[in-house]
């Protein structure tokens, strides 16, 4: 197996907020080159350029609807035609929708299903492609499958289905990316301290299965960061199937 560069090209979908920005912060201060993707350009910009961040030509901005077929092609052939290839995916885009099974809008779960499934497997595909091509062979791609790959919260049916499906995802690219040095991975999420997840740790609290509020454990964005890294510059004869990193004490092992 070729080795890669020490430098690696890694796209962050979802770029412009929260998670995603701190793993392409983490990843450019590492010496990584990192396309940032997003439907707004300008967060895309801020993730780039915000304080105590020099990403000069190591970063790129890639305005893109993970949704959409053809705005994802010319995503990935932008980040090729600017750094030659892709060598990580962290697919990380994503929205929730609150309501249960009997309750959801159906509007509101074929856009959750658009972008948090649809657009995973096509900036999955996408940056395959490339990887399938390029010399060296093979790249990882690192799905945000999120705590609700193993257990839903209350009311959040759209956003629990589809994060039980990026599981198979995962496996699905890590089965048929073996004859191409292509590593699927996922990492499990639960309760990191972004704007998204405000009001799990303040006075409001988290909607609990028994109907009551309760105020949970957040723990530093940047420890997710940090997990994306290890991930990305593991050498390809190792893969990480599923990494579960969350806040100590928070009501998931066990019975709260």
């Amino acid at each position: 197996m070729a080795e890669r560069p020490q430098s690696q090209v890694v796209v962050v979908t979802g770029g412009g907020s929260g998670i995603g920005r701190a793993a392409a912060r983490a990843l450019l201060a590492r010496g990584h080159r990192v396309a940032v993707t997003g439907r707004r350009p300008e967060p895309l910009t801020e993730t780039l350029e915000g304080d105590g961040v020099a990403a000069g030509g190591a970063g790129l901005t890639v305005p893109m609807d993970v949704s959409d077929p053809a705005s994802v092609e010319a995503g990935f052939a932008a980040v090729e035609a600017r750094f030659g290839r892709v060598d990580a995916l962290f697919n990380n885009a994503g929205i929730g929708a609150s309501g249960a099974v009997d309750e959801v809008d159906h509007d509101a779960w074929q856009q959750v299903v658009a972008i948090n499934l649809t657009g995973s497997m096509l900036c999955a595909a996408a940056a395959v492609r490339i990887m399938k091509r390029q010399d060296p062979q093979g790249g990882r791609i690192i799905n945000n499958g999120s705590i609700s790959a193993h257990a839903p919260r209350p009311a959040s049916v759209a956003y629990t289905a589809t994060k039980h499906a990026i599981t198979g995802l995962t496996k699905s690219i890590e089965l048929d990316g073996r004859p191409f040095s292509v590593r699927g991975g996922q990492i499990d999420i639960g309760n990191a301290a972004t704007q998204m997840m405000s009001g799990i740790g303040d006075d409001v609290g988290a909607l609990q299965p028994n109907g009551s509020r309760m105020v949970e454990p957040t723990f530093d964005v940047a420890q997710v960061a940090e997990a994306v890294c290890w991930m990305v510059e593991l050498p390809l004869s190792t893969s990480v199937n599923s990494l579960v990193i969350t806040a100590a004490g928070m009501p998931f092992v066990g019975r709260g």
